[in-house]
């Protein structure tokens, strides 16, 4: 996780364009405001499809008197309704409260803020309907006086009409749907009073910064904001049978216990200390009965088990199974159970040593296999590290036979397997060869049994074209992977629901993949899912209620919890993620990989010999590892 020097950049002789715009992204450092938040925002934002700088153009000195308003009491919460009707399609809205608003347009999310000095400006056609329209905004204070403003631009063919706050609107609260609805409070006229006129300056829809760029039905919410000093900044999570979210800090302010409201709740986030001696975990899971630490640094590096011993629903033992050797940001990472439910995958970066082997499904005298001499990196990072660099290994939930499956990574962070029991892993760029002829894009790779993707530091990197290494599935770009995950359990279309979601800590950006099957292996395309700068993404995971949970944070920065929902038209029944294309394939690899330990019979070994030219790529890549492992008197002759 680290900002691409502006160096590496410019060595490429980008255009002031393309460095302006880079420079938006990699702006790491917001002021952000700590302490817990204790009411859900939502934010649609702007959909790629129409940005902030496409909004309709309105002339907003037509809209007429307007004013702020709130409830009766200014400490209590409401929720501000007003019905009208539209004969156009397209709307514009744009509004702020002093100090929290979470707005919607017939129950649909639509715009949060949390800081009335910038206001929400929006696009809402999407949400607007021919006829009666309800817009609804739960609104909070955080002290003192407390006041709302809003104005909403209906464009039609023959002109604008506009939807102002004054006192046409209705006040109850909040929490209590069944509270009649009352009169609003008029604080004062907009331009007076404390706020001035806060649309003066157009508001944020000059002002990309801190707004969710999301795809079209798709509402991203706040859940939590962390506060730094208690809680540190979030980077692992992992959901328990219950539903409730484990998360971990990167530093030594340790492990929490989370329990998300219910959607569309006004319940608050709830969070609980986990009062145990384990912090620094960059790799959570939990399976047999027990919560897997992957621990990066803390109280020493290493995979950690995590019980209840008297089943009163608190972890109360903690057990080191296993030391890894290595730590920081390329130290150890995230944590998987495998697609059978019997072992731990665990992946590394390029500074971890591989752990003590009782077996590998690659050969295990890998070396730097370099043609031309290498060149260290200039600036010392990596000098002197060698092969496997970083890798994946797999262990019994004991975590006492550990099995190598696949190596020659730079730094992954994250991994997951698909519903056909696939692995896919995201692998670090190194920023500083950007533009040399060795650079390697960030990636998702398939990493398949006994797989080598051929990072070697320096300038011995292997090209792609390296027969006896594999190709990516797609290439990212710069950037800092962090979390992934399949889409698998979401209410989303049926496109998301079979995407891998990886998230970028650098740029600010989650990428939803989709996998078309190739062979024994998959293309892949990349989508840009949500993004906003700053957004320095940590981990993602699918939650119970059909929503995708992730964080923010890292390096001790601002951490925040949110979670995607899709609330557009789309059907999001669950689908089959299986792929039935490109089965027979990989049942043949399999056969092969099942051989990456083990001496075939003579019948196998035909089948390895007749796929050691065959045109699928990963198919003579498993053919040849499993030669690898057979006596080479049983294939001398045939050679």
């Amino acid at each position: 996780m680290r900002t691409a020097p502006l160096r590496s950049v410019l060595s490429r002789s980008l255009s002031l364009v393309a460095v302006a715009s880079l420079a938006i992204r990699i702006d790491l450092a917001p002021a952000l405001a700590q302490g817990p938040e204790r009411m859900p925002s939502i934010e649609v934002g702007a959909t790629v499809e129409d940005s902030p700088a496409a909004l309709p153009s309105v002339d907003w000195s037509r809209a007429g008197a307007t004013s702020w308003i709130w409830g009766d009491d200014y400490d209590r919460r409401y929720v501000l309704t007003r019905s009208f009707e539209a004969k156009g399609n397209r709307a514009v809205l744009r509004a702020t409260s002093d100090n929290g608003m979470q707005v919607r347009l017939n129950g649909r999310p639509v715009a949060t803020s949390e800081t009335w000095e910038e206001p929400v400006v929006v696009d809402v056609s999407e949400q607007l309907r021919s006829g009666e329209n309800e817009l609804s905004v739960t609104v909070s204070n955080a002290g003192g006086i407390a006041a709302f403003v809003a104005q909403l631009a209906l464009i039609g063919d023959d002109g604008t009409e506009f939807v102002v706050t004054d006192d046409s609107w209705s006040a109850r609260p909040a929490g209590n749907d069944a509270a009649p609805a009352a009169a609003v409070r008029i604080v004062d006229r907009l331009g007076s009073g404390p706020w001035g006129n806060v649309f003066a300056n157009g508001g944020s829809a000059n002002r990309l910064r801190d707004l969710f760029v999301v795809r079209a039905g798709f509402a991203v919410e706040r859940l939590y904001q962390v506060p730094r000093d208690e809680q540190g900044s979030w980077v692992a999570i992992t959901f328990d049978p219950r539903g409730r979210l484990i998360v971990s800090d990167q530093e030594g302010k340790g492990l929490y216990r989370v329990t998300p409201p219910a959607l569309d709740s006004d319940e608050p986030t709830r969070v609980e200390k986990i009062d145990l001696p384990i912090t620094a975990a960059q790799g959570l899971l939990y399976a047999f009965d027990a919560l897997y630490v992957s621990v990066n640094g803390g109280p020493g590096s290493g995979l950690y088990r995590v019980t209840d011993e008297n089943d009163d629903d608190r972890f109360d033992r903690v057990e080191k199974l296993a030391e890894f050797r290595g730590g920081g940001e390329h130290g150890p990472h995230a944590l998987r159970l495998s697609p059978d439910g019997e072992r731990i995958v665990v992946i590394c970066g390029n500074h971890t040593q591989p752990v003590p082997l009782d077996s590998s499904r690659i050969s295990t005298d890998w070396d730097e296999d370099l043609l031309l001499p290498r060149n260290w990196d200039a600036n010392g990072h990596a000098a002197g590290i060698l092969a496997p660099g970083g890798w994946i290994a797999e262990t019994d939930p004991q975590g006492k036979q550990w099995t190598m499956h696949s190596i020659g990574y730079r730094n992954p962070y994250d991994m997951d397997f698909n519903a056909d029991g696939e692995l896919f892993a995201y692998d670090a760029d190194m920023e500083w060869d950007l533009g040399t002829p060795w650079y390697r894009p960030t990636r998702v790779v398939h990493a398949t049994s006994g797989s080598e993707f051929g990072w070697r530091s320096g300038t011995g990197k292997w090209p792609v074209w390296y027969e006896d290494s594999l190709p990516p599935a797609v290439d990212i770009g710069p950037g800092s992977p962090v979390g992934v995950a399949f889409g698998y359990g979401t209410r989303f279309p049926a496109k998301y629901q079979r995407a891998l979601f990886i998230c970028d800590w650098t740029f600010g950006t989650m990428y939803a993949i989709h996998l078309t099957p190739n062979g024994s292996s998959y293309d892949a395309v990349k989508e840009e899912f949500v993004s906003r700068t700053p957004l320095p993404l940590t981990d993602v995971a699918v939650g119970p209620d059909g929503a995708l949970y992730f964080t923010v944070g890292g390096r001790g920065t601002q951490s925040e919890l949110y979670r995607i929902r899709y609330v557009g038209d789309e059907s999001t029944a669950a689908v089959d993620p299986r792929d039935e294309a490109g089965s027979a394939e990989r049942a043949a690899r399999r056969r092969l990989e099942a051989l990456h330990r083990a001496e075939a019979p003579a019948q196998a070994l035909d089948e390895i010999w007749s796929s050691l030219g065959s045109d699928d790529r990963f198919l003579r890549y498993a053919a040849r590892i499993a030669l690898e492992f057979q006596p080479v008197d049983r294939w001398r002759e045939r050679l």
